[in-house]
């Protein structure tokens, strides 16, 4: 009956082995966290049979972390799917972005400056300074800067009204896209929508007038 037990230990373990083997080797984030998931259940399950306790304790611990590493990537990939579906809302986008307050007459940057941040706009109103045009609840603010060879700010902005914006990091922005190859859909909307805005009116400002 010990022999049988004993065995059945070095199988757990060897099972922990090789789940963690493939974890490293997953190209894949997903799959990453599912094996290490795997690993962190058969690695408990082997610390408690063998009395090995640094093992158990250390992978008790990161089952959770696993676990909701997982849950995240999860509700990431159904969200950037909805987004690429057309859903351009920014809810999914919160959890990774921080909210803050700007004041009437503030800069938020000059243009030539270096870039290394987006604004999503919740309230009160903007104006990039060179273009002249408003910005306001809705608008996406220092996307182009990511995709600027230079990674140089293009336009000066402005609050002109006190409001709200939620940042975030190009390098958030980059662990997003890193982490999830479809969030990169995502931000090509927002460049694409903002590259055709200004065409739409850089046309309407060469339109000749009537009569």
């Amino acid at each position: 009956m010990h022999g049988y037990v004993a065995i059945s230990v070095q199988i757990i373990g060897y099972l922990a082995a090789l789940f963690t083997f493939i974890a490293y080797y997953s190209k894949s984030m997903m799959r990453l966290r599912v094996a290490g998931i795997l690993a962190n259940v058969a690695f408990i399950t082997f610390g408690a049979a063998a009395a090995v306790y640094p093992t158990l304790l250390l992978h008790a611990v990161l089952l959770p972390i696993n676990i909701v590493r997982l849950r995240q990537m999860r509700r990431l990939v159904r969200q950037v799917s909805e987004a690429a579906n057309g859903d351009l809302s920014i809810e999914w986008l919160r959890p990774f972005t921080h909210r803050r307050r700007f004041d009437a007459g503030q800069r938020l940057w000059q243009r030539g400056d270096v870039a290394n941040e987006m604004l999503f706009v919740l309230g009160g109103r903007f104006r990039a300074v060179e273009a002249d045009v408003a910005l306001g609840p809705g608008d996406v603010i220092g996307e182009i800067g990511l995709v600027d060879p230079e990674q140089r700010r293009t336009q000066s902005v402005d609050c002109v009204e006190a409001g709200e914006a939620l940042t975030i990091s190009y390098d958030e922005v980059r662990q997003l896209a890193f982490q999830n190859a479809k969030f990169g859909f995502y931000f090509l909307q927002l460049v694409a929508r903002r590259l055709l805005r200004d065409v739409r009116r850089s046309e309407a400002a060469v339109q000749p007038a009537p009569g």
